[in-house]
């Protein structure tokens, strides 16, 4: 086990998501020029994501699964569907920098750098079209060098431009590109963050560096679209940094404000990191859990602030911290859950059931949220692709002929807490539950009481959450009210 490091400098590392750079005015005064407070804006490196929609074109939608360049070339019948794709691509990029840059200088040289990477691209992948005719070579064997190429083209776009929009407003930024354009080395990660920042002066430079890394790790056949947040955590790490920063475009909040009223809720504050591995768990990242990873083994705290609110302090995370006072921290949850029902008479005492499910749901990648068993029975909680569960539910009925296989769809809420060990907590929630109608299909807590869970019918989600945050937070708030009031 690494010790923790403890950080030896002062500056900053922060990352902004797509959707909040894509708001060019709220970032440029909140963020970058920090109009709100008399601090300079050096000490500080920031990692910019594509902006929104980008990577959506050049791989694939992430939601829906539309086809992006990376899609049409993998997987099209037209050769051309591809080009099509790429050249609406660039397109974008270039509407795209009309949208940011005021400065016409500034503009030429963005729209120049989108026509370099979009057609050094295009010749690429034509090259690798050509070469795979010949039967020595397969385009298959060639497509996670691909996706890796397409995938740093958003991160560089969005990290050029935003250098050039801070040169116009009077900062010294420097562009550092991670993406490994047109470069022949292959360092790790580690090496090409050292590379990529020798000779720069945090005290008087503003670095905007690419969310993208290229390196011998490959960062997306490692962590798919979650590469941005890696790339923030160890920059963090390798720089010794004295914190980091994400920026989003909302509050860490104690719920879903849509959901249980803008006045009710409260922003989280602080907490720490195994809070943070829950919130991933249930689908809604502060942190990617391989990013906050190195930020815990290397002692940096995370702190989580809203673009649109700087005076607020945001949300920290600390590997230590546990809540003054035992409390729910959070509600929230997941739907379109698939529960994978396993039955099979002959399991008690045999060993191995456990394993093929495993196998088969690795194989399709499918992400299992919490499981359950007993004698004869394993039950997966699955959050995935309806498609891929039919072929997990395909595999084990070959591979275990006997065995009683099926699935339904649920939700799951959870209350999460860094301390949640109150007395009655269980017994409060199940309460307020019952009483507004809603019933459960199972409940799950472990020991170390920094979550429960809440196994219910897909329909009931919001009232589930509603019930649960009234229980469980606005009424723990309004007795520390009255604590304090005494």
């Amino acid at each position: 086990m690494l010790e923790p490091i403890e950080p030896r400098h002062n500056h900053t590392v922060e990352k902004i998501g797509g959707t909040s750079i894509a708001n060019t005015e709220a970032v440029l005064k909140n963020v970058f020029l920090r109009t709100h407070a008399d601090t300079e804006p050096y000490g500080r490196i920031f990692v910019v994501s594509a902006y929104a929609g980008m990577t959506d074109l050049l791989l694939e939608h992430k939601k829906t699964g539309a086809p992006g360049v990376f899609a049409h070339y993998a997987g099209s019948d037209s050769d051309w569907a591809w080009g099509d794709s790429l050249t609406e691509l660039g397109d974008a990029m270039i509407a795209k920098n009309a949208n940011v840059l005021g400065d016409p200088a500034s503009r030429r040289l963005a729209d120049g750098f989108v026509r370099d990477r979009v057609e050094g691209v295009r010749t690429c992948l034509l090259d690798l079209q050509r070469l795979c005719t010949h039967g020595h070579f397969r385009l298959d064997h060639h497509m996670e060098t691909v996706r890796e190429m397409l995938a740093g083209l958003g991160e560089a776009h969005s990290a050029f431009n935003t250098s050039l929009l801070l040169k116009d407003n009077g900062l010294n930024a420097v562009f550092v590109d991670l993406t490994g354009w047109r470069d022949e080395s292959d360092p790790t990660l580690d090496e090409r963050i050292s590379g990529a920042l020798e000779g720069i002066d945090f005290a008087c430079e503003l670095p905007i560096v690419t969310g993208y890394a290229h390196c011998r790790e490959g960062m997306v056949r490692r962590f798919d679209r979650g590469y941005t947040e890696v790339t923030f955590s160890r920059l963090a790490v390798v720089t010794e940094a004295g914190e980091a920063v994400i920026h989003k475009e909302f509050h860490l909040s104690s719920a879903d404000p849509k959901l249980v009223g803008e006045g009710k809720v409260r922003t989280i504050g602080h907490t720490n990191y195994d809070v943070a591995d829950q919130l991933s768990n249930m689908g809604m990242e502060a942190v990617h859990p391989n990013a906050a990873k190195g930020l815990r083994q290397a002692g940096i705290p995370l702190r989580v602030r809203n673009t649109f609110d700087p005076a607020d302090p945001g949300t920290m995370f600390e590997g230590d911290y546990v809540s003054e006072e035992p409390r729910v921290e959070i509600v929230t949850g997941l739907k379109d859950v698939h529960a994978l029902e396993f039955f099979e008479q002959e399991m008690v005492g045999v060993k191995g059931y456990d394993t093929g499910i495993l196998e088969a749901l690795k194989r399709h990648h499918v992400r299992i949220v919490t499981k359950t068993s007993n004698a004869n029975t394993i039950t997966h909680y699955l959050a995935g692709s309806r498609k891929a569960v039919k072929r997990v539910i395909a595999d084990l009925g070959a591979a275990f002929p006997t065995a009683e296989i099926s699935t339904r769809n649920v939700a799951i809420v959870s209350a999460i807490g860094s301390d949640m060990s109150v007395p009655g907590l269980d017994a409060t929630a199940l309460v307020a539950l019952r009483d507004a109608g809603i019933e459960l299909l199972g409940v799950h807590r472990l020991s170390r009481k920094v979550d429960m869970m809440f196994i219910l019918e897909e329909s009931q989600f919001e009232a589930a959450i509603s019930a649960l945050h009234a229980a469980l937070v606005e009424s723990d708030t309004e007795t520390a009210t009255e604590r304090a009031a005494a």
